[in-house]
C-alpha cells in the first residue's frame, strides 16, 4: 500500500526561533524523497512534524488528503511507520519481540500475536539479515544491529508511507546499500534524511533541500546535487559528474 504525501507551507517554530520555515513538499505513491541539507538545518524537525512527534505552528502534513495531526495516534500509526535517527530506546525485549510490536496498531490491546503477524516478523528479520539475533536482547546490540531491527519494526507495521531519519546511522557499506535498496522496493511511499549525499542520490527519486529551515530548492538528484549548490549549502568545493555505471551524480569533494 502507498499513499500521496502533501506538506503545505509547515512552520515549527521554538523559543521563538522558525526550526522549520514555510516547508511545501510533496511524495507521490511509491516515491522514494530524500531531505538533505547541512546539520542544524531542520530535516529532523520537519520528519518529526509529519510523523506526529511534533505538531507544526502552523501548516499541514496530509496523507491522501487525511490531515495526518487530527487523526488519533493508532489511526496515523496503521499509516505511517518511522525509523528515528536514534536508534530507539533500550527495550527491555528480545530482537523478535522488538519487530513484533510492528504490529500493535493493526491489533486491540493485549491481543495475542497470531501466526500470520509471527510470518511478518520472521520475514522482516530475514529481510534486513539478522535472523541470528532474534533471540538476543535489545539492548545487547550494536548501533547498526539495532537499526536494522527498527527498519524491521516498521516493515512489520505495513505502512502507507514509510517516515526514516538517516537510516544509514551506524551502518557499515554492505548493510547502507542492503537497507535503502529494501526501502526503495518496499511498497511504501517514502519519505527520508540522508546526510550521505552520494547514496541520496542513487537511491532518492527526488531531493529537498534544507538551509536554516528553508526549503531552498527541490528537484531530481540531477538537477539538484550542483557544484555551486554544494559550495552554496555546505560551503564546500565539490565536483559532480555522472557516474559512470549508475549514470546518477557523484559527489567528490575538494580540498
Amino acid at each position: 500500500m502507498t499513499a500521496t504525501l502533501h506538506v503545505e507551507g509547515l512552520t515549527y517554530t521554538a523559543a521563538g526561533r522558525h526550526l522549520v520555515e514555510n516547508a511545501c513538499l510533496s511524495a507521490a505513491p511509491g516515491e522514494t524523497v530524500g531531505l538533505v541539507g547541512p546539520n542544524g538545518s531542520g530535516k529532523t524537525t520537519l520528519l518529526r512534524c509529519v510523523y506526529g512527534t511534533l505538531r507544526p505552528t502552523a501548516g499541514r502534513a496530509l496523507l491522501d488528503g487525511d490531515d495526518l495531526h487530527a487523526m488519533t495516534a493508532r489511526t496515523r500509526a496503521q499509516r505511517v511507520a518511522t525509523v528515528p535517527q536514534d536508534g530507539g530506546t533500550d527495550f527491555e525485549l528480545t530482537v523478535r519481540e522488538v519487530v513484533a510490536m510492528g504490529r500493535s496498531p493493526h491489533k486491540h490491546f493485549w491481543e495475542a500475536d497470531t501466526a500470520a503477524d509471527t510470518a511478518l516478523a520472521d520475514a522482516a528479520l530475514d529481510q534486513v539479515g539478522i535472523t541470528a539475533l532474534a533471540d538476543r536482547a535489545f539492548p545487547s546490540l550494536s548501533g547498526g544491529e539495532r537499526q536494522r531491527a527498527l527498519v524491521a519494526r516498521a516493515l512489520v507495521q505495513q505502512p502507507a508511507l514509510l517516515v526514516l531519519d538517516e537510516p544509514t546511522n551506524h551502518l557499515d557499506i554492505r548493510y547502507q546499500l542492503d537497507v535503502l535498496t529494501l526501502i526503495s522496493e518496499a511498497p511504501t511511499t517514502n519519505l527520508l534524511a540522508l546526510h550521505d549525499l552520494n547514496l541520496a542520490a542513487y537511491y532518492c527519486d527526488r531531493l529537498y533541500v534544507l538551509q536554516a529551515g528553508r526549503i531552498i530548492t527541490s528537484g531530481t538528484p540531477r538537477d539538484v546535487l550542483t557544484r555551486d549548490l554544494l559550495a552554496a549549502v555546505y560551503e564546500v568545493n565539490a565536483e559532480v559528474s555522472p557516474h559512470p555505471v549508475t549514470g546518477a551524480p557523484t559527489v567528490v569533494y575538494l580540498p
